[in-house]
């Protein structure tokens, strides 16, 4: 009895020596910036993020406004992708300023995962680059605006850190002729 304890305890620590000594993946996602080289995979992705919205599909008008922010330099975008290199996501920050604490801001606007590739870390990385960069390149905050109903990605960047603002209201006001749609 005493030697299959003995030969146990020898398998258990020589795992957890192998697990201890093996490289862990450090993600299953490749996140870089978006180029216009990128534009039919960052265009599907756009479109079906305006879908989750309740915005009609339009592929080609996702493409136009995605190679204008691109084209201008308008925004930093940046792009997940899977071990197979398939594009499985996109974060998308419009720089701005904080008149307040008068420093540069970022306003994270768009962060969509595929629903394929949701629960997988994916926005994570995404929302982790996005604030890694803005960091280094002097940005003193992110902001971001999500839907009262889109309790995953409440969650998410409770998760990370993120504080949800109990202080100021958000406003909009559509300019938008009347009948007419942006």
């Amino acid at each position: 009895m005493q030697a299959t304890a003995d030969r146990t305890e020898q398998k258990t620590v020589i795992i957890a020596l192998f697990l201890l000594n093996s490289p862990m993946p450090v993600s299953a996602f490749h996140v870089r910036n978006a180029s216009l080289d990128d534009l039919p995979a960052l265009s599907r992705l756009f479109d079906a993020y305006r879908q989750f919205y309740q915005q009609p599909a339009d592929l080609n008008k996702a493409e136009d406004f995605m190679r204008a922010r691109l084209g201008n330099k308008q925004s930093v975008i940046y792009l997940a992708e899977d071990g197979n290199r398939l594009a499985v996501g996109f974060c998308q920050l419009y720089p701005s300023f904080c008149s307040v604490i008068a420093a540069p801001i970022y306003v994270l606007y768009d962060l969509f995962v595929a629903p394929e590739a949701r629960q997988s870390g994916a926005a994570r990385e995404l929302l982790a680059r996005a604030e890694e960069d803005a960091r280094q390149a002097g940005f003193a905050r992110l902001d971001l605006t999500t839907a009262k109903t889109n309790l995953p990605a409440q969650a998410l960047y409770t998760s990370m850190g993120w504080v949800r603002d109990e202080v100021f209201y958000t406003y909009n006001r559509d300019l938008a002729p009347p009948g007419g749609n942006n």
